[in-house]
């Protein structure tokens, strides 16, 4: 992890975007109270002014003023709240020692100046007016508290926009860091996938939006791992099963060659080669046609499809094999049963199941096919009275290839239910395998939609 990243995570991005428009807002805020704090504390000295000149013109007329401006003076030496009379040209005549400010402020408009005391210059406002005499009398507040007041609202918004960016910015390298160590760790996570780890996923942390992706990538990776396995398998298949098979053509192939005497006998080496290559050509075939399945490839054929009309003509066609083998085929269907989807795809998936029940169910035994809708439910099942799959072969029965032990002698290839698994991921439906009691039940089952039967599987 290098701290040169940091700026480069949405994380720290987005916190930094959301401090600079708080801050804005803030400064907004905080300027528009300090500029009412200030004109409200200008404004009521300005009123207290004007109410103290008032109070004065009307005691006194400008003769007797100057004479009460001295008494007063004598009584307030520190001069907190000058007032001053001057003549026409500004010169002091009473009152406080004051001097007015050069040039003189226009008047009847409160101003602000400075005057010398002991411990240094003070601000003061100040209200003149000219008498009917000529005299200038002006009163005055000493405003120092109320400067201080006004610098000491100031420092502290300085002081709290000075934490308040603090604050956002280690906020913003926190969520920041988070980040990218969560970035880091699926990069990691990334590396052991690429180096061969197929097992790992990417970790994921909040419910963030990476969080989202990453569960996405996960899934695409369990999707990855299984399709790995299964082509592994695939080819693990191909070297067992199809060894055998191009063993027996390559062998009887030999033999005729140095044992055959007439045509006759040639002629029935190869008959025995074509048929063991016709059965090679059929598992390319199932091969071929799981793969497109796989891909999606038949999904442009969605149709509605009513599965007890299909489960019948399933029925139908096999009911000739199992008479053959003494074994009783029933159907028992729930309407409506309809289903969006491929109906040859869905035949043959349906088939593969009544044909496995048939070749496993000895004679004397029952297969029932049943298309049900059990809570809210669309299902086709298909059980049987044979030996069944044990409970730690029923993932495995799936795969290409895979034949269990009691059907190796069995003829086949081992991709009937692979080919069912493929066209039950394509149309949405869950393959499960369960124990009959006795034999074997086979369920493909699909949630129903909120929305009605005619709806469903538009999502598949």
């Amino acid at each position: 992890m290098q701290l040169l990243d940091l700026s480069r995570t949405t994380g720290f991005r987005l916190a930094f975007q959301f401090l600079a428009l708080f801050a804005a807002a803030s400064l907004v805020l905080f300027g528009f109270l300090y500029w009412q704090m200030a004109f409200y504390l200008t404004r009521d000295v300005d009123e207290l002014l004007t109410r103290e000149q008032a109070g004065w013109l009307m005691a006194a007329p400008p003769a007797a003023l100057a004479k009460q401006l001295d008494e007063r003076a004598q009584r307030d030496p520190e001069a907190q709240r000058p007032v001053a009379m001057f003549d026409r040209d500004g010169i002091h005549i009473a009152g406080d020692a004051v001097s007015l400010p050069t040039p003189l402020p226009p008047m009847n408009v409160p101003f602000d100046f400075s005057l010398d005391r002991a411990a240094g210059s003070e601000p003061f406002r100040g209200l003149m007016v000219r008498l009917p005499s000529g005299e200038i009398f002006l009163v005055s507040h000493n405003i120092r508290e109320m400067r201080k007041f006004r610098e000491l609202l100031l420092h502290a918004l300085e002081w709290g926009a000075a934490l308040f960016v603090l604050v956002g910015v280690a906020g913003a390298v926190v969520n920041g860091l988070g980040a990218l160590r969560h970035i880091d760790d699926i990069t990691r996570a990334i590396e052991r996938i690429v180096d061969g780890d197929l097992t790992e996923r990417l970790p994921t942390g909040k419910d963030g939006d990476l969080d989202r992706l990453v569960r996405v990538v996960n899934g695409m990776l369990d999707d990855i791992e299984r399709l790995m396995h299964e082509v592994k398998g695939v080819v693990d298949g191909i070297a067992h099963d199809l060894r055998t098979p191009l063993t027996r053509v390559v062998a009887g192939l030999e033999r005729a060659r140095r044992r055959a005497a007439s045509a006759d006998d040639y002629a029935a080496a190869v008959d025995e080669a074509v048929i063991e290559i016709k059965g090679l050509l059929g598992t390319f075939t199932a091969l071929l046609r799981i793969s497109e399945v796989e891909h999606g490839a038949r999904r442009s054929g969605f149709k509605t499809v009513n599965l007890g009309t299909l489960a019948a003509d399933v029925t139908e066609f096999y009911e000739p094999l199992a008479e053959a083998r003494s074994i009783s085929l029933s159907l028992q269907t729930e309407e409506p049963a309809v289903i969006e989807g491929d109906p040859d795809l869905l035949f043959e998936a349906l088939g593969n199941l009544v044909d496995n029940a048939i070749k496993f169910t000895p004679a004397g035994g029952r297969v029932a096919v049943r298309v049900a809708r059990p809570d809210g439910e669309l299902a086709a099942i298909v059980s049987d009275t044979g030996p069944g799959i044990p409970l730690q072969e029923r993932d495995a029965v799936i795969r290409s290839f895979y034949r269990a032990e009691k059907s190796r002698h069995t003829p086949g290839s081992g991709l009937g239910l692979a080919l069912v698994a493929a066209v039950a991921r394509l149309h949405g439906l869950v393959l499960t395998i369960d124990d009959a009691a006795p034999g074997c039940r086979v369920t493909l089952r699909r949630t129903l939609p909120m929305s009605g039967d005619r709806d469903m599987s538009r999502e598949g």
